[in-house]
């Protein structure tokens, strides 16, 4: 499977940003010089783990 990562237009060319690629129902992120390892979800997944981060449900996580 040959998959077509994007990364934001928001991001500078440092060459560390997140990159994600859809296939078959299925989001990919990955970031950019750790190109190998590949992280597979669905939008919904993905949605409520943005939607989480963003109201700060991780904050205290570490």
């Amino acid at each position: 499977m040959e998959l077509r990562w994007r990364k934001s237009s928001f991001s500078a060319d440092t060459g560390a940003c997140v990159e994600v690629a859809e296939d078959d129902g299925f989001v990919f992120l990955r970031e950019s010089d750790d190109p190998d390892v590949i992280v597979r979800t669905t939008r919904r997944k993905l949605r409520a783990f943005l939607e989480g981060a963003k109201a700060g449900e991780f904050d205290d996580f570490m």
